[in-house]
C-alpha cells in the first residue's frame, strides 16, 4: 500500500526540521522554511502561525523518532549499551535543535509546555512497559538523567574538560537497565 503524498504542513514541517537541524531556532526564519519546502514565503502563515508553532510540531517528529528507533532497537534485543550510542547519535544529529529546546523551554511557555508533554507521554510509555516497578516519579527523574547526559555527550562537553566519558555512558546504561 502506497503512503499517501505528503501535506504541504508535511513538507513545510520536514523543512523546518532540516533548518532548525542546521541553525537552530535563532538562525532561521519562517522564509527561509518556505523556500527550503518549495513554497513562497507567505505559505508558511497558511498553515503555522508562526517559528515557535512549527518547532514544537518539529519537537514532536524528533521524539516520534526517537521512540521508532528505540524501540526497534529493543525489539531486536539490542543491549543498553547500544540504545545509549544510538541516543546519543540522535542528540548530535539535532544538537543545534536540542540546545534550542533547551534556551526555548526557558523563554517560551508553549515550548516549556510542549516538552513538559513529550516528558509526560515518555513517562507514562515507559511506566507501561516498563517491569521495574518504578514509579512515574521515579521514571521521570531517570528520563531527565538520561536526556541531560545524552546532550552532554553530544556536545562533547565532558570532552571539553578533558575527561573521558566513558563514566557517563556506564551511568546512562546503569539508568536503562534499572528502567527495564
Amino acid at each position: 500500500m502506497d503512503s499517501p503524498a505528503p501535506t504541504t504542513k508535511d513538507l513545510l514541517t520536514e523543512a523546518a526540521a532540516a533548518e532548525f537541524r542546521e541553525r537552530g531556532f535563532q538562525g532561521t526564519d519562517s522564509n527561509k522554511i518556505a523556500r527550503r519546502a518549495g513554497f513562497a514565503p507567505q505559505t508558511f502563515y497558511r498553515w503555522f502561525k508562526d517559528k515557535t508553532e512549527v518547532f514544537v510540531a518539529v519537537y514532536r517528529l524528533w521524539e516520534d523518532e526517537e521512540r521508532r528507533f528505540i524501540g526497534e532497537l529493543v525489539r531486536q534485543g539490542a543491549g543498553e549499551a547500544a540504545i545509549v550510542e544510538a541516543a546519543v547519535k540522535h542528540h548530535r544529529d539535532y544538537l543545534h535543535f536540542r540546545r534550542s529546546l533547551r534556551r526555548l523551554s526557558l523563554e517560551d511557555p508553549e515550548v516549556r509546555q510542549a516538552r513538559a508533554q513529550s516528558r509526560l507521554r515518555q513517562v507514562e510509555r515507559l511506566h507501561r512497559h516498563s517491569g521495574s516497578g518504578l514509579t512515574r516519579e521515579e521514571i521521570a527523574v531517570r528520563l531527565l538523567e538520561l536526556e541531560r547526559l545524552s546532550d552532554a555527550l553530544a556536545e562533547g562537553e565532558l570532552a571539553d574538560m578533558g575527561l573521558d566519558e566513558a563514566a557517563a555512558r556506564r551511568r546512562l546504561v546503569e539508568i536503562l537497565a534499572e528502567m527495564r
